[in-house]
């Protein structure tokens, strides 16, 4: 008879232990699930790129002509693109047609960027509106670089036209002036000579 009784609060015991232990390992699994989501959501918030304070329109897009000003300097199209609409127009500084399409500018962009190097590019005086989805924003630009071998430098001024898609800005038109080249007066260029490649465009 103790026999028996023993094999049964034996039994109820292992039982007892099973059951706690099945509990406490859920318990474990699901803070460790919660543990990774929590992980998984820091990582995507960090790679989405997303600032703890949360800037304004404005903001955002004079940080976005900065983005696009560093990735013109250093000749890369991929970063630019992020900030272009896919059928952008782009007037340049020359006396040339619009350029209409990302595909066509950036063609157009490594041709001249191929030439440049020292590439060095100033902004100041910017100004920024936005209008619901769209915005514009104009600024002055001095750009110096080393042309064919040659040293170059111009001024001008950009206006960009922005519209917002998925909470993103994007250049919808890039329309830029030069005001004066410090270097190499207009009627000194050779026939079909393009102007420096300008700042956004």
């Amino acid at each position: 008879m103790n026999r028996v009784k023993t094999r049964r609060s034996f039994w109820r015991i292992a039982a007892a232990l099973l059951v706690v232990g099945l509990l406490t390992g859920a318990v474990i699994a699901e803070a460790q699930n919660d543990k990774k989501k929590k992980k998984k959501n820091d990582t995507s918030a960090a790679d989405t790129g997303r600032s703890i304070i949360p800037l304004s329109d404005e903001q955002r897009i004079d940080y976005m002509i900065s983005e696009v000003l560093g990735a013109w300097q250093v000749g890369d199209t991929q970063h630019m693109h992020k900030n272009y609409a896919d059928d952008v127009s782009v007037v340049n500084g020359g006396w040339a047609a619009p350029i209409i399409g990302w595909g066509n500018y950036e063609m157009l962009f490594k041709q001249q960027r191929a030439a440049m190097q020292q590439v060095r590019l100033d902004r100041s005086n910017t100004y920024i509106k936005v209008n619901g989805a769209t915005a514009w924003a104009c600024y002055q630009w001095e750009f110096s670089a080393v042309v064919n071998g040659t040293p170059s430098a111009a001024r001008g001024q950009t206006t960009y036209v922005l519209v917002k898609k998925d909470s993103v800005w994007l250049i919808a038109h890039d329309h830029t002036s030069v005001v004066q080249s410090t270097q190499q007066p207009a009627t000194d260029r050779p026939a079909g000579a393009a102007t420096p490649a300008k700042p956004g465009s």
